[in-house]
C-alpha cells in the first residue's frame, strides 16, 4: 500500500510527484524558520541562578521568561524572554551587582534577538543605582541645566548604548560614575512591545575601571561677513587670518558661515558654484593642513546641471571628509534652481562624530534628530540666519553640540554665531565682527537633568517611532 501526506491527496505522474516534493520542501522550509523566530523553550526550561528574577508590571502582559545553562554567546548561560502573538507584551529579567562608590565601572552585555522590527524600541538595557538599602541616590556633581541648576541630581536609570555585531550578537556597553553613596546597581534587560519576539541575553558584567573615558575637543565658531574679494578663491582668502586666530586658539574645529564665495556678490548662485572637490576646498585644504585642525564651511556646489547648498568638512589633512547638502530650501533657494539634498551623513573625526546642516535645516526638528540618531555628537550648522532659539532647541532637544556661523549682527536680536551646550545654552559666542569664539567640551561627559537623567542616552529607545504619512514620504 502506498501512503501520502495528508495534506496532499495521492496523484499520479511525474508533474504532480514533482509538485508534492515540492510543497513538503516549502512546508519545511517554513516551520524551520518559524523555529529559528521562536524556538521551543525545553532546551531552555533550566532554573535561572537565583541572583536573577523575571519581572512584568502586570501578569497579564508578561512574556515568557526562560534560562539556558548552555546558551549565550559564550555557552556560559543564556536569559531568554519571548513574546507570543499578544500586543504589548512587556517584562525584564533583573538582578543586583555590587558597586563602590564614587568610581568609574563598565557596564556590558550582549544579546541576540529574532522577530524584532526595530531593536531601539524593543530590546532595552538599564542599570539603576541604590544604596546598601536599596535607595535612590544621587550623583556628587551639581547640574548645569537651566533646570534647578547648582543641585545634585537624583540618578536615574542609565540606558547602555549599542556598540556593534560579532556573530550575530549586539553589545551594549558603558561607563559610568557610580554615584557616591552607590552600593550596588540594579540591571534590568528587557524585551517590550514587540509581538511574535524572542531576545537571548548573554555575558552581563559590571566592573570597576581605572578612569572615566574622555574625549575634549575644542569647537570654534567665527563671527565674520565677507564683504571683500570679487572672485570665490578671494572669498575664502578673507577668512585666513580668523583661521589662524582659532589655531592659536587651539581649535579642533572651525565652522564658516554659509555660501560664503556668495555673499555680498551681485550675482546668482549658480554663478558661484563650483564641483567639489575644488579651488575652494583645495584652499582650505591647504589652511586645516597648516594649522591641523577640521573646517565646517559653508558653500555652493555645482555637480553636472545641479546646484546646491553644501556644507564641506575638511579634515587636517588637507582633504574633503565630507560634504552634506541642504536638505530643507527657502522659497528663494527653490526659485533660484537649488536642488535638495536627501541624506544626513555623520562623518568620523579624530575626536568625535560630526554632523551638518545649513540655514533653513535648522526650522526643522527632522534634520538635526536624523544627525543624532545617525550618531553625530556634534553638528555644524553654517546658517545665514534664523530665529535663536530655534538653534537651542536643536541642541537641547538632542544633547549635541551645536556650532553656528551667522551673517547676522548682534543687535538684531536674531541668530548668532556661537557654540550651543546640550542643555541649549551658549558656551562660547562671537559678538564682534572678525571674531573667533571656542568651547571647550567633554563628548564623553553626559549630562543630567533632574528627573531625566542623561535623556541622550534614552532618546533611541524613547522617541515615537518614525511613521511616514499615508500621503508621502
Amino acid at each position: 500500500m502506498t501512503h501520502c501526506h495528508p495534506y496532499f491527496p495521492m496523484k499520479t505522474g511525474a508533474a504532480s510527484s514533482r509538485l508534492v516534493l515540492l510543497l513538503l520542501v516549502l512546508l519545511t522550509a517554513a516551520v524551520r524558520a518559524e523555529s529559528r523566530v521562536l524556538p521551543a523553550a525545553a532546551a531552555a526550561s533550566a532554573a535561572a541562578p537565583s541572583s536573577w528574577t523575571s519581572w512584568s508590571p502586570r501578569e497579564e502582559i508578561a512574556p515568557k521568561f526562560a534560562f539556558a545553562p548552555a546558551g549565550g554567546a559564550n555557552h556560559k548561560g543564556a536569559w531568554i524572554i519571548e513574546a507570543d502573538r499578544r500586543e504589548g507584551l512587556y517584562g525584564c529579567w533583573k538582578t543586583e551587582l555590587p558597586v563602590e562608590g564614587g568610581k568609574p565601572h563598565r557596564f556590558s552585555v550582549l544579546y541576540r534577538a529574532a522577530g524584532v522590527a526595530n531593536a531601539d524600541k524593543s530590546i532595552v538595557a538599564r542599570v539603576l543605582w541604590r544604596d546598601a538599602d536599596g535607595k535612590l541616590v544621587k550623583h556628587a556633581e551639581p547640574t548645569f541645566t537651566s533646570y534647578r541648576a547648582g543641585e545634585p541630581p537624583q540618578a536615574e536609570p542609565e540606558y547602555p548604548r549599542r556598540k556593534g555585531v560579532t556573530d550575530g550578537w549586539t553589545e551594549m556597553s558603558d561607563t559610568y560614575l557610580a554615584p557616591p553613596l552607590a552600593k550596588k546597581a540594579i540591571v534590568e534587560l528587557y524585551l517590550q512591545w514587540q509581538p511574535d519576539a524572542r531576545v537571548e541575553w548573554s555575558d552581563v558584567s559590571l566592573t570597576e575601571v581605572s578612569s572615566m573615558p574622555s574625549r575634549i575637543a575644542r569647537l570654534a565658531t567665527i563671527h565674520f561677513q565677507p564683504k571683500g574679494g570679487s572672485t570665490i578663491l578671494e572669498k575664502a582668502q578673507l577668512f585666513a587670518p580668523l583661521l589662524e586666530a582659532a589655531a592659536n586658539k587651539k581649535a579642533d574645529l572651525v565652522v564658516l558661515p554659509e555660501t560664503l564665495t556668495f555673499y555680498g556678490t551681485k550675482k546668482t548662485m549658480a554663478e558661484r558654484a563650483e564641483p567639489v572637490p575644488g579651488t575652494v576646498t583645495d584652499y582650505f585644504g591647504t589652511l586645516a593642513k597648516q594649522h591641523n585642525f577640521y573646517i565646517a564651511a559653508g558653500l555652493v556646489e555645482r555637480d553636472g546641471p545641479l546646484i546646491y547648498n553644501v556644507c564641506v568638512l575638511i579634515g587636517p589633512d588637507g582633504s574633503v571628509v565630507g560634504k552634506y547638502r541642504k536638505c530643507s530650501l527657502p522659497r528663494s533657494e527653490v526659485e533660484a534652481g537649488v536642488t535638495p539634498g536627501h541624506e544626513y551623513p555623520v562623518f568620523d573625526t579624530r575626536f568625535g562624530k560630526v554632523g551638518m546642516m545649513v540655514c533653513y535645516d535648522g526650522f526643522f526638528p527632522e534634520v538635526a534628530r536624523q544627525l543624532t540618531l545617525n550618531g553625530a555628537e556634534v553638528i555644524a550648522w553654517p546658517v545665514w540666519g534664523c530665529n535663536p532659539l530655534l538653534a537651542q532647541a536643536r541642541a537641547c532637544e538632542n544633547h549635541v553640540y551645536l556650532i553656528s556661523s551667522t551673517y547676522g549682527d548682534v543687535s538684531a536680536n536674531w541668530m548668532i554665531s556661537a557654540v550651543f551646550g546640550h542643555d541649549g545654552k551658549v558656551l562660547a559666542q562671537g559678538k564682534e565682527w572678525g571674531t573667533v569664539a571656542v568651547a571647550e567640551v567633554d563628548l564623553e561627559k553626559p549630562t543630567h537633568w533632574h528627573s531625566l537623567g542623561d535623556f541622550k542616552a534614552q532618546i533611541p529607545s524613547h522617541r515615537p517611532p518614525w511613521v511616514l504619512s499615508s500621503g508621502g514620504k
